[in-house]
C-alpha cells in the first residue's frame, strides 16, 4: 500500500518565487526513497511543503489516502509524519531523555513506554540518557534526532541531510539505522547530498532539478546510469 503521495506539488516561500514547480513522488511502507539533486533543486522545500511549514499552492499531499495539504505542522505530525531537519534538530541544553519526552508530546499517554522501547533499541542513547544533547558526538546527536521522530510512531519519516557533518564511519552507522527503521515498516524519504551512499541503501530514488522531477528509478539503476553518474554523482 502506498503510504505517502506527493502529487504535482507547487510550493515556495512567496507567490512570486515557486521553488517547486510540480513535483511528484511516492513512498511506500518500509521503503527507503532517496531525493537527490543539486543545491536549489527544491529537495528541502519539498519536505517543508509535506510537513505544512510552507504552503502548497497547487497539487496534493496525502498519507494513506488522507489529505495532508493545508494542515498545520503539528497536525501533520499527529497524522503520522515525522520530520528530522538538518539543523537545530535536538534541544542542546536538555538531556537525551528530556529531548525524547518533548518528541512525545503529541501522544503523552505513551511517552514512557516509547522511551523505554527506544532505549532498548539504541543502547547508546540509554547510556547517555542523563547527558545534555550538546555533549553527544555528531553521530549520537543525529541518532537522537531520529529517535525524537520515532516518538510519534510515524508511518513516514522525512530526513533532511542526515549525514551532513558526520565522519564516514558515523555516516555509515547512521545509514544502517535508517535501514533498520525502514525494516520496521516506516517509509523513509531521505534528502541527501551524499548521493552515492544514499543510492546504495535506497529502494528507489528521485532526482530533482530546478524544482521539477528530472529522473527516477531504483537506487541500483540510477547508480549505474552513466549520465546520472556524471551529472549528479560526480563520477565517470
Amino acid at each position: 500500500m502506498t503510504t505517502l503521495v506527493i502529487d504535482n506539488v507547487v510550493a515556495g516561500y512567496t507567490r512570486a518565487d515557486m521553488i517547486l514547480k510540480g513535483v511528484s513522488m511516492t513512498a511506500d511502507a518500509g521503503e527507503i526513497v532517496a531525493v537527490l539533486g543539486p543545491n536549489g533543486a527544491g529537495k528541502s522545500t519539498m519536505l517543508k511543503a509535506v510537513t505544512g511549514q510552507i504552503a502548497v499552492r497547487e497539487g496534493h499531499v496525502t498519507l494513506a489516502g488522507r489529505e495532508l495539504t493545508g494542515m498545520k505542522p503539528r497536525e501533520v505530525v499527529a497524522n503520522g509524519v515525522a520530520y528530522v531537519p538538518q539543523e537545530s534538530n535536538v534541544f542542546a541544553t536538555m538531556s537525551v531523555r528530556e529531548n525524547l519526552e518533548i518528541g512525545g508530546t503529541v501522544d503523552r499517554a505513551n511517552v514512557r513506554p516509547r522511551i523505554d522501547g527506544l532505549f532498548a533499541r539504541f543502547p547508546v542513547l540509554a547510556e547517555k540518557r542523563h547527558d545534555a544533547a550538546r555533549t553527544l558526538s555528531g553521530g549520537q546527536r543525529q541518532l537522537l534526532a531520529m529517535a525524537i521522530g520515532m516518538m510519534v510512531e510515524p508511518q513516514v519519516m522525512l530526513l533532511d541531510e542526515p549525514s551532513a557533518g558526520l565522519s564516514p564511519k558515523a555516516a555509515h552507522e547512521m545509514f544502517a539505522v535508517i535501514r533498520e527503521i525502514a525494516a520496521s515498516g516506516v517509509a523513509i524519504v531521505l534528502v541527501e547530498q551524499n548521493a552515492f551512499d544514499a543510492l546504495q541503501i535506497a529502494d528507489r530514488a528521485y532526482i530533482l532539478a530546478a524544482g521539477l522531477n528530472h529522473a527516477e528509478g531504483t537506487g541500483a539503476a540510477l547508480s549505474a546510469d552513466p549520465d546520472i553518474r556524471r551529472t549528479f554523482l560526480g563520477m565517470h
